[in-house]
């Protein structure tokens, strides 16, 4: 007999697809949630890197930018730099802003006539504007509330009074500045100097852009400037890495994202393998009368294809209809960490993308169902009530290997960390793998276990081993959906007390910088009449770059290295410094020793452990930095563990007091009052006695640093808790499909004499050793997979809430009983004469 057209099929297929999609509404379900969510996600993060890549000039204010600390730019270096176009110089520093009234700390920038190189900076009005005049400041709208100043009035930043310009409405290049200490207060370039707060020793930071004049390689004139100034201790950015902190974040939520839409389209695959299942199952009379009157096989499969393939590409479509929806509400929740548009994002590939992923999991997963319901003949789909089907695999092979092949090919080609996919994937096969495998060994079991003498137990362990019992499929999918559920708790938790352990709730209540040495005792007597009892901690603080470690007569030169070892940080870029006569409280040694008080031989320096450790440092090798463009060497006296975790003074390098105190430096403070002590009036003492320092109050900033945090963690949640939806409808998909092919035994006992009270108790006797077996199981693998996630994708401390974790995963186990008691009613609701009728 010839194949039945194309069109034909379509004829069968649509008369007998439900305009609601009845009987596929998990396949929707299930697609929608998946989709839906790769959609969303792909869409925000390519929004993000296409804002990042289009704008990087803007937001870097410049095609290049060379950073220094304590120092400008040497004439020679600027020199050699304006050979390429138009430079624009400029400084970033910590300040303190005052009225009669109010204080406020606030980040100082000064800027020349040539900035913006690149965008424009727009005062509320809506007036463009560069560098403001001389006498004049633009002022965030944070500074100006706190101080309660508008345009027209005066204002004081270290010993110079200024006039409020306008407020800032749009800075071009925020982004790249990273973190901030206070609100942005934008001045002249030569206002810091003539303010006294850039003096030798102060702490601040040069900034020189480059606009090029002509086609100059960003790449190129980086090692251009690496070889031809190798010690300098330049901090270059190009264009195309404006915002390196922006974009390392982007990647790495994009892929936790992206895996986390993956995971849910993982779970939803298994709803759709179950839906597809339980409604070819309820179509089983109409596929053998098909047969009957001369179908084929390949008939069989055009038909229920098409239906199959219209349901998919309908909770696809709607999929990806909802994640452009919802990705301006990502947006916003995102708004401010970074550059990302709040209305609508249409990206074309990431939509593809999503698409593409979600058929491809519904063909992987539907294959297996409609080739068993194609290669079975007409008598045996009559009998399978009674008879149930064996499984056929032979014929769903090559659609199944196509679809794997497709999934696995997108999520390596449009990964930025190809491996983690590649991980990833592996480990969902394993983890579908091991529960069938589970799910087998759980059948073996019951056949083999001792009869109990309850006869609800004994029928409740009947079922998991009697021809037909959808243990596998129950298994898989409660399963997977435990698992969700203990993944997102361990997530979320962990993240949690990540937040917690680092912005700690106790911290010094100010920090104060660039304060004078010559001074310190005037410091601290301000500070005590302000505050009686409060305690002060003052450290010397510098800016220097390691130029070379090793042995003293054959170092290796860090300008020399193509890549820094894994972990050796402090080797990029100038870090903070410090001489100190004792162990710095919070540091343990670990190897070496300190040196005494009055120390007059060689230069020495302590380091802190992990660096050592990463840079193959030992006891007895030696440093040699670039402090204020001269060299200094110093031979490794000990080794120290540091405590990172608290808001102190921190140092990977701690020098003894004769290698580095006839630098020109200022001291770093903390003031940490005693508890329930409010000390009001001390800010302005110290803004009006020491106008040069900064100081921070460490409450509003651990505030800003635990909103940051949640809502990051925030966003995770969100996007976490499609895998928990995808999983519940799973869940639900399974129960529902074990209550179809449980409606011939409910009815046979309902005849034989059981009581409504026996049938549930058998259900939640059933579905409560599953369960129970299952949560184990979850425990393992959803933890498993949280360690990952938390340890080696985002690198943080593994620390889980594990009484929450149990608690949520003790809320996944009720769930699962309250639905399948639920599922059951219908059952108890059947007729027996009727339902016989229909067997």
């Amino acid at each position: 007999m010839s194949a039945l057209p194309w069109p034909a099929a379509w004829r069968i297929a649509r008369r007998d697809l439900h305009r609601r999609f009845r009987g596929l509404r998990l396949l929707v379900v299930c697609l929608f949630l998946g989709v839906g969510a790769l959609a969303a996600i792909g869409t925000l993060t390519g929004a993000i890197r296409g804002e990042l890549d289009t704008q990087g000039r803007t937001l870097l204010g410049g095609d290049l930018e060379v950073e220094l600390w304590q120092r400008p730019l040497s004439d020679t270096e600027s020199r050699f730099l304006a050979r390429y176009g138009t430079l624009s110089r400029g400084y970033r520093l910590q300040a303190m802003a005052s009225t009669p009234s109010a204080a406020t700390p606030v980040e100082l920038k000064a800027v020349d006539g040539e900035w913006p190189l690149y965008g424009t900076l727009t005062l509320a009005g809506g007036r463009a504007v560069g560098a403001p005049p001389e006498g004049q400041a633009w002022i965030a709208q944070g500074a100006s509330e706190r101080l309660g100043i508008g345009p027209g009035d005066r204002f004081r930043v270290g010993t110079r009074e200024l006039t409020v310009g306008g407020i800032i409405d749009a800075e071009p290049d925020r982004l790249s500045e990273g973190f901030q200490l206070g609100q942005t207060v934008i001045v002249p370039l030569g206002f810091p100097q003539a303010a006294g707060l850039i003096a030798p020793g102060s702490m601040y930071q040069s900034k020189t852009r480059v606009r090029f004049s002509g086609g100059t390689d960003p790449a190129a004139l980086e090692e251009t400037l690496t070889e031809r100034f190798p010690d300098s201790g330049f901090e270059i950015d190009t264009a195309e890495r404006a915002s390196p902190g922006a974009e390392r974040f982007v990647a790495r939520m994009g892929e936790f994202l992206t895996l986390v839409g993956l995971a849910a389209l993982v779970i939803a695959g298994i709803g759709i393998g179950g839906g597809t299942a339980s409604y070819l199952e309820a179509r089983r009379t109409s596929i053998a009368t098909l047969k009957i009157l001369g179908a084929t096989s390949g008939d069989i499969a055009r038909i229920y294809a098409l239906q199959l393939g219209a349901a998919a590409l309908g909770g696809a479509l709607t999929g990806l209809a909802a994640g452009v929806l919802v990705t301006p509400l990502l947006a916003q929740a995102l708004a401010g960490l970074l550059p990302v548009q709040t209305g609508f994002v249409f990206d074309p590939l990431a939509l593809l993308r999503a698409a593409l992923f979600g058929l491809l999991v519904a063909l992987a997963f539907a294959a297996q169902p409609l080739t068993r319901a194609r290669d079975f003949p007409a008598m045996a789909l009559m009998r399978a009530r009674v008879a149930p089907l064996g499984a056929s695999w032979r014929g769903a092979l090559w659609p199944i290997g196509l679809a794997l092949t497709g999934i696995v090919f997108l999520a390596l080609a449009g990964s930025p960390q190809p491996l983690l996919s590649a991980t990833f994937l592996g480990g969902a096969a394993g983890l579908l793998v091991l529960l069938a495998a589970l799910g087998f060994g759980i059948r073996w079991l019951a056949e083999r276990a001792p009869r109990p003498s309850d006869p609800i137990a004994r029928a409740a362990l009947a079922n998991l081993h009697r021809p037909g019992a959808a243990t596998g499929s129950l298994v898989t999918a409660l399963g997977f959906g435990l698992s969700a559920f203990v993944l997102l708790a361990a997530v979320q938790t962990a993240l949690d007390g990540n937040i917690r352990a680092s912005v700690p709730d106790r911290a010094p209540d100010y920090f104060v910088l660039d304060v004078p040495r010559d001074r310190l005792a005037a410091f601290e007597a301000t500070v005590r009449a302000q505050a009686p009892g409060a305690e002060v901690e003052a450290v010397p603080t510098l800016r220097g770059a390691i130029l070379a470690f090793g042995s003293k007569d054959r170092p290796t030169r860090v300008s020399t290295l193509e890549e820094l070892p894994e972990g050796a940080w402090a080797l990029r870029g100038e870090r903070g410094l410090t001489y100190a006569d004792r162990l710095p409280d919070g540091n343990t040694l670990t190897a070496g020793r300190w040196w005494p008080a009055d120390y007059a031989g060689e230069p020495l320096v302590s380091v802190d452990a992990e660096l050592a450790e990463a840079a193959g440092l030992k006891v007895g090798d030696y440093l040699t930095i670039g402090l204020l463009g001269i060299e200094r060497q110093a031979r490794i006296a000990s080794l120290r563990r540091i405590d990172w975790d608290s808001l102190g003074f921190n140092y990977v390098l701690v020098f003894s007091p004769n290698a580095l105190a006839d630098a020109p430096h200022n001291l770093a403070a903390t003031v940490d009052l005693p508890d329930g002590q409010r000390a009001g009036g001390l800010l302005r003492a110290l803004v009006r006695e020491f106008p040069s320092s900064s100081v921070i109050e460490v409450g509003p900033l651990l505030t800003q640093a635990r909103a940051i945090l949640d809502q990051i963690a925030l966003a995770i949640l969100a996007a976490a808790g499609v895998a928990v939806l995808a999983g519940i409808a799973v869940l639900l998909g399974a129960i529902a499909a074990a209550r179809a092919a449980r409606l011939y035994d409910t009815v046979i006992l309902r005849v034989l004499g059981a009581s409504t009270r026996q049938l549930l108790m058998l259900q939640l006797a059933e579905f409560g050793l599953l369960a129970v077996l299952l949560a184990g199981v979850a425990l393992l693998l959803g933890g498993g997979s949280a360690w990952l996630i938390v340890t080696q994708l985002f690198e943080f401390d593994w620390l889980p809430d594990w009484p929450r974790v149990l608690m949520v995963l003790g809320a996944g186990v009720a769930l699962v009983l309250a639905f399948a008691l639920a599922a059951s009613l219908p059952l108890l609701r059947a007729r027996p004469s009727q339902t016989l009728r229909t067997l």
